[in-house]
């Protein structure tokens, strides 16, 4: 089911994992409880699911991108029939359980977002830190590239992408300046971004194009579509006691997981273990920086 990729299995991939105690205690990772990890990523967090279900406890991995499908099948690949390792996307959760015979979990986990990978690895296009191919998707087999996307959106409709998506302040001045356009890499958008916005937006401690990146990505990628559906069909999976855990790193997911899980907690038949978002310690945030933003939500299935 994976793709093969000249990145594959690189150990770049193999990142440090964010919040990965407070994780694996929330989710109540046992031995002998089957997880779902539906965000796979490098297989950081699941080695550690798997280490604390041990002797006899199952993880399936999902993730869509065939380089972190490869890493982590290199990861794992002495835990055997523990875990089972799927590419597909998070919000087909239902169907992917369904194909492999399996009606409940006792732990769902998601660590929402780009990984440290993708921001890192040039070729992919995630990030304007080096110049690359404007691609950004996830899964590189499928879809359009955000070099497609900005070709084919109007003004209008870029617009409104940068200021959903990124909460762009001046998403009509770059919209303009971009829509329709054919940009082929990382370094043409980020001088397009520069050049469209005012020079006190250029002096700013933030590049200018950070948000822009931002909204172009989750488009690409329908993140925020996919987060619905996923937060929409994966609490029905789980089992009596079982819990699902989310991370988010900015305002837009986090909103969405946190109406999600009170409005499924006021039906009755779940409950939130904690009503507040958990926050990494400073010392973690010392160590890693990209877990500053983090912010994980619990939802448990009474």
């Amino acid at each position: 089911m994976t793709g093969e990729s000249e990145c594959a299995g690189r150990a770049e991939f193999l990142h440090r994992p964010v919040m990965a105690g407070e994780a694996i205690s929330l989710l109540k990772a046992l031995p002998g409880k089957l997880i779902v990890d539906v965000t796979l990523g490098g297989g950081g967090h699941a080695a550690l699911i798997l280490e604390a279900t041990a002797p006899d406890g199952r993880l399936i991995g999902i993730d869509r991108d065939p380089d972190a499908i490869e890493a982590a099948r290199s990861r794992l690949s002495t835990e055997g029939a523990r875990a089972t390792i799927v590419r597909g996307k998070m919000g087909e959760i239902a169907a992917i359980l369904k194909e492999l015979e399996i009606e409940r979990a006792d732990g769902i986990f998601a660590d929402l977002g780009v990984s440290s990978y993708q921001l890192d690895s040039g070729g992919r296009g995630f990030s304007f830190r080096s110049d690359a191919p404007l691609d950004m998707r996830m899964d590189p087999e499928c879809g359009e590239s955000a070099a497609d996307l900005l070709e084919r959106v109007d003004e209008e409709e870029l617009s409104k992408i940068l200021r959903e998506f990124g909460e762009e302040r001046y998403a009509g001045r770059i919209a303009r300046a971009l829509a329709g356009r054919r940009v082929k890499t990382t370094g043409e958008l980020a001088q397009a971004v520069m050049g469209a916005v005012p020079p006190i937006a250029r002096r700013s401690r933030i590049h200018p194009a950070t948000r822009v990146f931002q909204a172009i990505r989750i488009a690409v990628n329908d993140e925020l579509g996919e987060l619905d559906r996923f937060l929409t069909s994966a609490p029905a999976l789980l089992s009596e006691g079982g819990r699902m855990v989310v991370i988010s790193y900015h305002s837009l997911e986090d909103r969405r997981v946190k109406h999600s899980f009170r409005r499924i907690a006021a039906e009755g038949e779940y409950t939130l273990p904690s009503r507040r978002a958990i926050v990494p310690t400073d010392e973690e945030v010392k160590t890693n920086p990209r877990a500053r933003s983090a912010k994980m939500r619990v939802i448990e299935r009474t």
